[in-house]
């Protein structure tokens, strides 16, 4: 996966435009965690088994618990992060609220860093993961993608919204950065085990001169905006969503600007185990149902990402 054979949006502008409807979010304060513990208030889905109308697709012990763990790196705003009152909100837990009245159970997020969630489902810690997980074939077959190497038995996924991957920069200080090949001999702050520490990785193997990119890797995207933002990196990468979303609300605005274009246009997908076809396939129906109502798209566009949207959820469409 290099940064040379991406694909690239053409909606770059109307995605910015998008994130303005995420405005009402302005108010919400983004505190990171990583203390691998239950969040306050992160339970989502309300409806009883008895009156949901695909109970019957779950499997019987998530049935009977009523609750399906969910593994998220409960950092990443405006898809999953805690408001000023410990709440878990977001793009993603709003999701799971509405999958969860089709399944007449609770998704309860469980906060945990990025690059433990495959573990922690392997681990049976979590039944899934969803935290702006990129659907791409090393996590399907377990294998790291710097190594090539297989490191797990790899996950399944159920895809459901489309999103790239950008860079941006202290705002006024872009440092000639518009493309990743400009990153070269500069400082680039990531959260670890994302597809931008993977990208970065790729496109150093590139650069000449002796002009290498040094990666630098935090636990989660908070502590990467926060080294951008005291000068400690020339730039920082995510997930679109994530970094417009910085881009909007960090210093009201001042702090950042997105630098060219977004790469890398893939999915996003719920993580499940592949041992666990049962369950994978009710969250795609789950997913199914709320597009096909109407509510996924007015969810999507509460936090500006109406723009990544799917007409169908599919298993493993990453490539």
């Amino acid at each position: 996966m290099t940064a040379s054979s991406t694909r690239r949006s053409t909606a770059m502008r109307s995605r910015i435009a998008a994130v303005g409807a995420v405005a009402v979010a302005g108010t919400l304060l983004l505190t990171g965690c990583g203390d691998q513990t239950k969040s306050k208030g992160n339970d989502s889905g309300s409806a009883s088994a008895a009156s949901a109308p695909l109970a019957g697709k779950l499997p019987a012990s998530i049935r009977q618990a009523g609750v399906v763990k969910v593994g998220s790196d409960i950092a990443y705003a405006p898809v999953e992060f805690k408001d000023g009152s410990g709440k878990t909100v977001g793009l993603d837990p709003d999701l799971a609220d509405a999958m969860g009245k089709q399944l007449g159970v609770k998704f309860q997020f469980e906060n945990g860093t990025f690059d433990a969630l495959l573990t922690g489902i392997r681990s049976k810690r979590y039944d899934i993961a969803m935290s702006a997980m990129t659907d791409n074939k090393s996590r399907q077959e377990g294998v790291d993608p710097d190594t090539g190497k297989k490191v797990g038995e790899g996950v399944d996924f159920v895809d459901y919204l489309t999103a790239g991957v950008s860079i941006y920069a202290r705002k006024g200080d872009t440092g000639s950065i518009a493309t990743w090949s400009d990153l070269c001999g500069k400082k680039l702050a990531v959260e670890r085990g994302t597809v931008s520490e993977d990208l970065a990785k790729s496109e150093t193997k590139k650069c000449t001169g002796g002009k290498k990119i040094t990666i630098e890797a935090f636990d989660d995207d908070q502590q990467a905006q926060t080294r951008l933002r005291s000068g400690g990196a020339d730039a920082a990468s995510s997930d679109f969503p994530v970094a417009a979303y910085a881009v909007k609300t960090s210093g009201g605005g001042k702090d950042f600007q997105l630098v060219g274009d977004q790469v890398e246009a893939a999915p996003y997908g719920i993580a499940v185990s592949k041992e666990n076809t049962q369950l994978r396939d009710a969250l795609q129906a789950a997913m199914n149902a709320i597009i096909k109502s109407g509510e996924y798209r007015k969810i999507l566009t509460k936090w500006g990402a109406e723009d990544g949207a799917t007409k169908e959820s599919v298993i493993n469409g990453g490539k």
